[in-house]
């Protein structure tokens, strides 16, 4: 009885490798139209965000050719001037350019060196919490920063960093630290700190939901294993939590590094002031200011075709380097 049912179970397998282009073709169309009739509700869900992405990522890709032009929306495409690559040459002529490209490549640099490990750091923290309601309202508490507009963040910095009424300058005067308030926000360097901080504080609560996904993905088998072999915390986090969690700490590393030429102009607006403006003119800053304030728009799609180009570069390179050291790549 059991070896005709392994025979049986064997001929099933052949007849299946046997099958032709065609058949499968055909067994992953019944397939498919089972699962549209299952899941139609979810697949109509996805029609306004595909259309979001047509719209705003690849019907804007006509545009591009601005920077061959000096383009003038009264005049349109067809009888703006087409200026070859004038526009391109003037843009990295300009020592603004320049300026405001070293300021987003160390601030973007040091954003990824300080940003990226604190969402890690904070989901193992989280994760060792055994009180599951302490932990739930921690999240949540982590997570309220993320959607709070840049206006807010700065909004709030200004009144806790005040040089004379500020909560941090008062604290800090009180405990002996300082004489008097520093001016955390209009000096140049310490604005600089504030800045990195406060993106650290707006982002890292959010940066932990990916992290801790993947850390429950882990097989509790290895932890009770572990216990077994007399592991404490720390030597589970180091060698069981971690390495579970590498893949997708290569995977987001990657896609960050993509953004190190972008820049954000709301959270520079909005911490801006005239004695910051060296480190303030970053890349987001010379677009608005260089490009689309002044109608200019050819030169402002330059420096964001720039931007995008650069950024694919570095994650196409970081993905073949992770794939070289035995990683698993993002493409």
């Amino acid at each position: 009885m059991k070896k005709s049912k392994k025979n049986s179970e064997a001929a099933v397998a052949a007849s299946s490798i046997t099958l032709s282009k065609e058949e499968r073709r055909e067994i992953n169309r019944r397939e498919w139209k089972k699962a549209f009739k299952r899941d139609w509700q979810l697949y109509v869900l996805l029609i306004f965000p595909i259309m979001c992405v047509l719209l705003f990522k690849f019907a804007a890709y006509p545009g591009m050719r601005m920077i061959f032009m000096d383009y003038k929306p009264a005049l349109g495409y067809d009888r703006s001037k087409w200026v070859g690559f004038d526009m391109i040459l003037k843009v990295f002529k300009d020592a603004d350019f320049f300026r405001a490209l070293k300021n987003s490549i160390i601030f973007n640099f040091l954003d990824l060196l300080i940003s990226f490990p604190m969402p890690i750091v904070l989901a193992l923290m989280l994760n060792e919490l055994r009180f599951p309601k302490f932990k739930k309202v921690t999240q949540t508490l982590l997570y309220l920063p993320h959607f709070l507009s840049w206006v807010i963040v700065a909004s709030i910095s200004y009144v806790f960093f005040k040089p004379s009424t500020g909560l941090v300058n008062v604290i800090l005067m009180d405990w002996g630290v300082i004489d008097q308030g520093i001016h955390f926000l209009t000096e140049k360097w310490h604005w600089a700190v504030t800045y990195l901080l406060m993106g650290v504080w707006q982002g890292m609560g959010w940066g932990t939901i990916i992290y801790l996904a993947a850390i429950t993905s882990i097989n509790g088998e290895l932890y009770e294993a572990a216990t077994v072999d007399g592991a404490n915390r720390w030597q589970k986090m180091w060698h069981i939590t971690l390495p579970g969690i590498k893949g997708t700490t290569i995977t987001l590393l990657i896609m960050q590094l993509g953004r190190i030429m972008g820049s954000n102009f709301e959270r520079l607006d909005s911490f801006g002031n005239v004695n910051v403006k060296d480190f303030q003119y970053q890349l987001a800053i010379y677009i608005y200011e260089k490009g689309l304030s002044g109608g200019n728009y050819s030169r402002a799609t330059v420096v964001s075709l720039f931007q995008s180009l650069v950024g694919m570069i570095l994650v196409i390179a970081a993905d073949k380097f992770a794939k070289l050291i035995g990683e698993d790549g993002l493409i």
